[in-house]
């Protein structure tokens, strides 16, 4: 079972800050130039903490990792940063513009703690490799702060939006708010955040009650997750508690009885949303290949086309894709861009010992066809190498290549809900960075102090 927990927040006082000058998108999200704006925007911006800068002189006693741990000690101390009075769960909305369009939507969800399950346990699922090096990273930083700045991005299915119901007191599509938020701030993609408290213990037991047969995907924040299980392993064989001990089936939850973990590691602050209703977007992540010695995109495009009909484009305008039903890139080059669209009967022996869920997905065929296969680098060399970037505009990828950065990029279709579903019920694994949810969650609108 799927277990959530209200908590104690440690939130910004509004007092002292502006929430817009504080607030942060991901830190794996965050690029150097994003890293000096939010150093600019307040010296009380979350960047300190979570992705902090690296100083020459850096050593075992002084390191980013120990200065964001006083960062955020003195910040408690001088209540920047207070605890909220009592437990809380935190509705939390976000309204966009879907990128390159004009369609508007909301995305809505919930900010609660939520149980730390080994992936064997069938309770969490992933759908994307991870890689050491940032798992490493997180680790790092948990030890030293001792806190969770950022939320994790969990979906569940719920049609009836029981959730949804509950916190917003609407039903499914054309919804009206019951009671303004208590907080709303807009970032710098325009997105606006909206945030409402909720401390009524007959609610908050309900939501737990209701989120108890879910199954959980993660969206985003495989990382983080990975580090924070085996955290809690780690804590848990200290502390010789058990990790997930069973609820006592007679345990009856009453405003007298708020559940939370067995100890501190044990959960995390994730943000829950219902794939059943509307608001989700999912973008393409392209890849860009760079350090190839002596590549050659003529020689390239002969190989290729022994499993893909080769197709030359005027422009890599990725509209094409969505004109067809097979798998199909743009792969883009010095000499031009070029429509590739998958042979099925040549790429079948390739794909053989995969999962018949995995061999239709285009990122898949990307990686085991074109990146292994043509250009040999495999997972491991990828991981290794660091040879491929992940971008998320089209254009951008495109530029690296005729700016003389890349080798080639490839400009792919986004995977499906359905197919994200799919695939991680079944306990199968995606190529890393497979999927780009969007919008991102903020960082910052609440923490969770583990002490």
């Amino acid at each position: 079972m799927a277990r959530v927990y209200p908590f104690r927040a440690l939130r910004y006082n509004l007092g002292r800050v502006s929430m817009e000058d504080v607030v942060t998108q991901p830190y794996d999200k965050i690029t150097p130039a994003m890293q000096d704006r939010y150093y600019a925007a307040s010296p009380y911006n979350l960047v300190r903490i979570i992705l902090g800068k690296h100083l020459p002189g850096d050593n075992e006693q002084e390191n980013v990792y120990t200065r964001a741990a006083e960062t955020f000690r003195s910040w408690r101390k001088d209540e920047i940063l207070q605890e909220e009075a009592e437990p809380a769960l935190y509705g939390y909305s976000q309204t966009y513009t879907v990128p390159h369009t004009n369609e508007v939507r909301e995305r809505r969800g919930f900010i609660a703690l939520g149980h730390l399950y080994d992936y064997a346990d069938k309770v969490v699922f992933r759908h994307e490799q991870t890689f050491p090096k940032h798992k490493s990273d997180r680790m790092s930083l948990f030890k030293a702060t001792r806190a969770y700045c950022e939320q994790i991005y969990m979906l569940y299915s719920d049609p009836a939006f029981t959730a949804e119901k509950l916190i917003f007191g609407v039903n499914g599509p054309g919804r009206v708010d019951s009671r303004p938020a208590d907080l709303a701030i807009t970032d710098e993609y325009g997105v606006v955040h909206k945030v409402w408290k909720l401390t009524d213990p007959t609610l908050i037991n309900l939501l737990v009650t209701a989120m108890g047969d879910k199954k959980l995907i993660i969206a985003d924040g495989h990382h983080r997750y990975e580090t924070s299980v085996a955290y809690a392993k780690e804590r848990s064989a200290q502390l010789k508690l058990p990790l997930n001990q069973p609820r006592d089936e007679d345990e009856k939850l009453s405003p007298s009885h708020l559940p939370s973990p067995p100890f501190p590691e044990a959960a995390m602050m994730m943000t829950f949303v219902n794939m059943d209703a509307p608001g989700i977007t999912i973008l393409p992540t392209h890849r860009v290949v760079h350090g190839i010695e002596g590549f050659s995109s003529p020689d390239f495009i002969t190989r290729a086309s022994a499993y893909f009909d080769i197709k030359e484009l005027p422009s890599h305008d990725v509209s094409v894709l969505s004109s067809t039903d097979r798998t199909a890139f743009v792969a883009v080059t010095v000499d031009g861009s070029y429509l590739m669209t998958a042979k099925p009967e040549a790429i079948a022996p390739l794909l053989q010992d995969l999962p018949v869920r995995q061999r239709q997905l285009d990122v898949v065929q990307l990686h085991r066809i074109v990146l292994d296969k043509l250009l040999g680098l495999g997972q491991e060399t990828i991981t290794r190498l660091g040879s491929v970037s992940y971008l998320r505009e089209a254009d951008e990828a495109a530029a690296m290549v005729t700016d003389g950065d890349a080798n080639i990029a490839f400009l792919i279709k986004p995977i499906t809900l359905e197919q994200l579903k799919e695939v991680s019920l079944a306990g199968d694994v995606m190529p890393q960075k497979s999927t780009d949810f969007y919008p991102k969650l903020l960082s910052g609108l609440a923490i969770y102090a583990l002490d």
